[in-house]
């Protein structure tokens, strides 16, 4: 099975291509900033940076909504090639093929002067805990419908 599941943030904003043709598809590339759950050396920010490539409506939605910064979610899967470059020399490639991309994080908890995605104007979500978990009232236990 060949099956990869990602989550990260892009580098750059997507690099976006139409094939030739009469029924011309969109051709996403992007690369993903996945950080690596360990890392040997105690090094901080350790990441590994993936290349992807989202086809169809996939690599549309790409070109519209995606760009440098953003937190995502990549399933997909593992394709390598090669091929012979202008001097001759043989390159190998590795690419993971998107067959679904999501959001993972909202608009508003994207860290604005990094790249993310939040504006000045957006609405304020309501207060949320540590936790990522909206802070609960005391006393409010007699008034929901289950225990």
């Amino acid at each position: 099975m060949n099956k990869v599941i990602l989550m990260g943030r892009l580098t750059r904003d997507p690099e976006v291509r139409y094939s030739q043709g009469e029924n011309a598809m969109a051709i996403a590339r992007y690369t993903l900033a996945v950080d690596r759950r360990f890392n040997r050396n105690g090094d901080e920010n350790t990441a590994d940076f993936i290349n992807c490539v989202a086809f169809g409506r996939a690599g549309e939605f790409a070109e519209k909504y995606f760009h440098k910064g953003i937190k995502i979610a990549v399933t997909g899967r593992i394709q390598t090639g090669s091929y012979t470059n202008k001097d001759g020399v043989r390159v190998y490639t590795t690419d993971v093929v998107v067959e679904d991309q999501e959001f993972a994080e909202s608009k508003n908890s994207a860290p604005a002067g990094d790249g993310g995605y939040a504006s000045a104007g957006s609405r304020p979500e309501p207060m949320a805990a540590g936790d990522g978990f909206m802070n609960i009232p005391d006393g409010i236990d007699e008034e929901l419908p289950f225990n």
